[in-house]
């Protein structure tokens, strides 16, 4: 942080907040991810690459004296995910490596304070195996799959690889790893798709937050669903909406008030290209938020 010498004491929620504002972009639970457990042919090699830009204001325990405190996350990706066939189920397996660019500012005891930061981001690993309704198929298997009910698991785990400087309260990286773990269903009715997932997301420890404090986070709850909805030509949208609660933080001991109990909405727009390559839009926002971010996602 720069500006005026203010007490850190007061500062440190509003560090975390922006911090958890940068893992969202990272993949967390506020993330609405339609057609996760969709299957694909046994073989089939993604490359992903992408951009995340993200807007908006941060809330807090109203007993802290910050107030008008406003972030800007640009998160750039590239990323790799294979279709695996184990057991006779199909799954997938891949990782992402995110880069962002952080510009936040508020007040503080009437004290305006700024940060920036870019570098490398948490990385994840991701894996998904579809234990029901989707088995493992070669390409010319697949052609004639038609989707009913489809039950999976998915896996989340993220390295703290992150850029972090001890001596800064926000930082891109988190100093902790993540692993978030989710259960899905999807059921196919004529065009239309529709998912229900329930996901948890734990934390280690962060031992050298703020020149060595340590800080822990209880786990997160997720809970989002998905309407979707396919045209000629493989063209589907999808609209979603998420809840979230949870994620309590101490410090050295020290319980803050800073439970999330948030709603996100959004909707997808996937478009094919050519037969390798195709288009996915996405436009989020936050709904309700009791504490951490209610921000606009492109």
């Amino acid at each position: 942080m720069t500006g005026a010498c203010i007490p850190r004491w007061s500062i440190f929620v509003l560090a975390i907040t922006l911090v958890c504002f940068g893992r969202a972009a990272s993949l967390l639970a506020q993330d609405l991810e339609p057609r996760a457990y969709s299957n694909t042919p046994v073989g089939m090699n993604f490359l992903l690459v992408g951009y995340k830009y993200s807007e908006g204001a941060l809330l807090f325990d109203p007993e802290l004296p910050v107030r008008d405190a406003n972030a800007t996350v640009d998160l750039g990706f590239v990323g790799y995910v294979r279709a695996l066939a184990i057991a006779g189920k199909s799954a997938k397996a891949g990782v992402l490596l995110p880069f962002a660019d952080l510009d936040a500012s508020g007040f503080v005891d009437n004290a305006f304070v700024t940060r920036t930061d870019s570098g490398m981001a948490d990385p994840a690993l991701y894996f998904n195996i579809n234990l029901y309704g989707a088995p493992a198929l070669a390409f010319d298997e697949f052609r004639n799959f038609r989707q009913e009910t489809i039950v999976g698991l998915a896996f989340r785990l993220t390295a703290p690889l992150g850029v972090y400087d001890r001596d800064k309260l926000l930082n891109i990286g988190t100093n902790r790893w993540s692993l978030k773990s989710e259960i899905g269903v999807s059921q196919a009715i004529d065009r239309w798709i529709f998912e229900a997932a329930l996901a948890a997301i734990v934390f280690t420890d962060n031992d050298d937050f703020d020149n060595g404090k340590t800080r822990r986070q209880e786990p997160v709850g997720a809970l989002q669903g998905h309407a979707i909805y396919t045209f000629s030509g493989n063209i589907w949208v999808s609209f979603g909406l998420t809840y979230f609660a949870g994620g309590r933080t101490t410090i050295d001991g020290a319980t803050r008030n800073d439970l999330q109990q948030n709603w996100r909405a959004g909707m997808s727009l996937s478009v094919p290209v050519d037969r390798h390559h195709s288009i996915k839009m996405f436009a989020d926002s936050g709904v309700s938020t009791r504490t951490g971010n209610d921000y606009d996602a492109l």
